[in-house]
């Protein structure tokens, strides 16, 4: 990729490089991750990185699970989100989803699932927070939502402040039109109404952050995480305050920022 076909930006401290395709923004992306996982793995034995799902991630996945001399041997995955009450091999279930699209790809060291079938949700909520504290990750690859979400902090659950790591919630209509529209459902009454997450502190921790938002139906939560007040009523809009975060664009995706872009 020529670098005089990436438009780079900044929001804060949020930087923003815009690609001509989505398979293009995904390589850029998978890029920057493995070269940050490479870096990680020379001073530590092991490499803490939590993993994103759904349509955003695709391009990154199959990029990054392509790319060679990433030390895999030494990753310890985490996923940050599953739906509560659905089974691993359910067509929308995170599990099954970073199975076929990274697990099985490549060879890791460990990789930690979050059970949406555990019979005691906080049990699961709380053990698997201290996996993830114990482990200290030092990337995550996460999307945003189309209302505004970082994993499965909706408007309505997000809290910048949360005094947990991991929760579960409810979700909101926004979102679980999105997982219909997105082709993971149906209906919006197959998809579940609660589900297991990361928090925005426990996201914030990490020292790298990669966010991958391609696609036209992003378009205006784009513009309204690098242009909007903050706020969780975005909740992304965050993203402008953390300390190493590049996002990832592709034409579509970047499509309503003609008036922001005219003033950079």
């Amino acid at each position: 990729m020529e670098d005089a076909q990436v438009k780079q930006l900044q929001f804060g401290t949020l930087k923003v490089e815009i690609y001509p395709s989505s398979k293009a923004a995904g390589l850029g992306a998978a890029r920057a991750a493995a070269k940050a996982i490479a870096k990680v793995a020379q001073s530590r034995d092991t490499v803490g990185v939590i993993f994103a799902t759904g349509a955003s991630q695709l391009a990154i996945l199959d990029a990054l699970t392509s790319l060679a001399d990433i030390p895999w041997n030494k990753v310890r995955g985490f996923h940050m989100d599953e739906y509560i009450g659905i089974s691993s091999d359910h067509p929308a279930s995170f599990r099954r989803y970073l199975r076929e699209r990274l697990t099985a790809k490549v060879q890791m060291k460990e990789f930690f699932e979050i059970d949406g079938e555990a019979p005691n949700p906080e049990n699961t909520c709380r053990e698997y927070a201290e996996k993830l504290s114990s482990s200290d990750p030092q990337l995550c690859l996460l999307g945003v939502g189309e209302n505004g979400h970082l994993a499965f902090n909706d408007p309505a659950v997000a809290d910048f402040l949360d005094p947990s790591d991991v929760k579960i919630v409810r979700l909101d209509e926004m979102c679980r039109n999105q997982q219909v529209e997105e082709g993971w459902f149906s209906t919006v009454e197959q998809v579940p109404e609660c589900a297991i997450t990361l928090t925005i502190p426990a996201l914030f921790r990490v020292p790298q952050l990669i966010v991958s938002v391609p696609g036209r139906r992003k378009a205006k939560i784009v513009r309204s995480t690098l242009d909007g007040p903050l706020s969780t009523d975005c909740p992304a809009t965050i993203l402008r305050t953390h300390p190493n975060v590049t996002m990832y664009l592709d034409p579509e995706s970047a499509n309503e920022l003609h008036e922001v872009l005219a003033v950079q």
